[in-house]
């Protein structure tokens, strides 16, 4: 399935080799004058982020290497002074790249030292490329961190198309990796670049044209979201009502966890819908009644101590059948018969549901019962709840965060919102959206049920769930910038990233 178009596609590393390959075979283009279009434009990237003081190229022997050699030339030729350091004897390269060693004027390239990096004022690294996989190897490993090492004596590090050890397909650092300040990539970003770990490593990113014509035939399955992602997002008309703005059901809430579908609740209001009905455990409607002004309330059976239990699915069932889309899991608590509740819940819904927090956590290890809903499914887990649910650690999820989502999608057969400041949204086809990120106040508590009532409200919109949740992480980012822009990032709260929503949306 062909990614939409406000996904701007980032190739990962086979399918940018198809589009090299095509741009060759079939348009014609030689591969020497696209290395020279890299090149040059990573040479730009140098002088702009470092105009003056030495720089010294670190090449391997591959393309990489190449693109390297390239922007060493270019630079040379502008009377820059500059060092190339290889990893390998001239003769073991090939290609492109061994024409672009001879064509480096002035003084030959070294073996790489160490000590040949001291007083760099920039080191550009083009060790590895993005078909790069695993743990560097020596010598690799040992520039990769001697170049890091550089860095941190004031260097600064640029990197060619990937940093050298970042997977550029999937943003995997298995072992040692370039820490770069910025990087220049070529025709289009790849995955790893936006995912982390890989996105810790790359700083900025620069994409480089190097001529590839429009029309190729890659169909890239990762994508990143655009602004445009909310233009289909349904406006209230003149004739509209409450109900005809959507109308999300909200469930949740337990002893000390009554904030959370408080916030969800508002959250979804100022997202757009027209009516939300909040429905909570009865021992506690009286708390909810008191903050939840523009909220309905409908009091479910509890346990006597605020924990939601089975005998309220039934009315929780009732209220969906005047509901467009349900938030099911925030401040439920992780009592057992509320995890019954949810459950069970979930499987009869008959509209687009939204699990989140312990809603999620009710179905750790149980994923597939999610595949055989009629309706569509959002979860929006983060790296501890989706370890949760697939039955590993959070460490492993951090660590292949694209692998673990597209697990988590195909498994319950629903969109996967995997959040972090590269919030990956994932499609049970295999289709994963990318989050640009750069909210840091949303590293605050209750910001994720922010995002859930924000979606929830999307989806009562009926708008599909993957453009949904898409556009959802796109305006929750935003209002969390918008949020900080008055105040600094360090002091937002929730409620002022819920504040701020009415300004993100287009």
């Amino acid at each position: 399935m062909s990614l939409p178009d406000w996904l701007e596609p980032l190739p990962d590393a086979a399918e940018q080799r198809a589009l090299d390959e095509w741009a060759i075979g079939e348009r014609g283009i030689a591969g020497l004058e696209l290395m020279e279009r890299a090149g040059v434009g990573l040479a730009a990237l140098v002088s702009e982020r470092v105009p003056t003081g030495r720089v010294v190229v670190v090449c391997g022997k591959g393309n990489n290497g190449g693109d390297g050699l390239v922007a060493a030339r270019v630079l040379r030729e502008r009377g820059r002074e500059l060092d190339v350091l290889t990893l390998a004897p001239g003769e073991e390269l090939r290609g492109d790249a061994r024409t672009n060693l001879a064509r480096l004027p002035g003084t030959g390239p070294s073996p790489f030292e160490p000590a040949a990096l001291a007083g760099a004022a920039a080191i550009v690294d083009a060790i590895l490329g993005t078909g790069f996989r695993g743990e560097p190897r020596e010598p690799a490993a040992a520039a990769i961190n001697s170049i890091n090492a550089a860095a941190s004596a004031a260097a600064v590090v640029l990197a060619c198309d990937v940093p050298s050890g970042v997977d550029g397909s999937t943003g995997e650092v298995a072992a040692a990796a370039i820490s770069a300040a910025a990087t220049a990539t070529f025709h289009a970003a790849k995955p790893g670049l936006w995912i982390a770990p890989g996105k810790a490593h790359a700083g900025e990113v620069r994409v480089i044209d190097i001529g590839i014509p429009a029309g190729d035939q890659a169909d890239p399955q990762v994508g990143l979201i655009a602004d445009s992602v909310t233009a289909a997002i349904p406006r209230r008309g003149a004739d509209s009502t409450k109900f005809a703005a959507g109308s999300v059901l909200v469930c949740g809430g337990s002893i000390g966890l009554t904030g959370a579908p408080c916030m969800v609740a508002m959250a979804a209001m100022r997202a757009g819908a027209g009516y939300v009905t909040a429905c909570v455990p009865e021992s506690l409607n009286a708390a909810f009644e008191a903050h939840l002004l523009e909220v309905m309330t409908a009091s479910l059976p509890d346990d006597g101590g605020g924990s939601l239990v089975r005998a309220g699915v039934e009315a929780a069932l009732g209220r969906s059948e005047r509901a467009d889309s349900l938030v099911l899991g925030p401040g439920l608590g992780r009592h057992p018969e509320s995890f019954g509740f949810a459950r069970e819940l979930a499987r009869r819904a008959e509209l687009p549901l939204l699990l989140d927090a312990d809603g999620l956590n009710a179905h750790a290890g149980e994923l597939e019962s999610l595949a055989g809903r009629s309706a569509p499914t959002v979860l929006t887990p983060h790296a501890g709840e989706l370890a949760r649910l697939l039955g590993c650690d959070s460490a492993a999820v951090q660590s292949h965060r694209l692998h673990s989502v597209r697990r988590a999608a195909a498994a319950a057969r629903a969109i996967v919102v995997l959040k972090g400041d590269d919030t990956l949204v994932a499609d049970p086809d295999g289709r994963v959206a990318v989050s640009r990120g750069g909210a840091p106040a949303l590293a605050t508590a209750g910001t994720g049920d922010v995002l859930s009532g924000v979606i929830g409200a999307l989806l009562s919109k009926a708008m599909d769930a993957f453009h949904a949740a898409c556009a959802g992480v796109l305006v929750h980012a935003r209002a969390g910038r918008l949020a900080a822009a008055g105040i600094g990032p360090e002091g937002v709260i929730a409620s002022d990233v819920i504040q701020a929503l009415p300004r993100a949306l287009p």
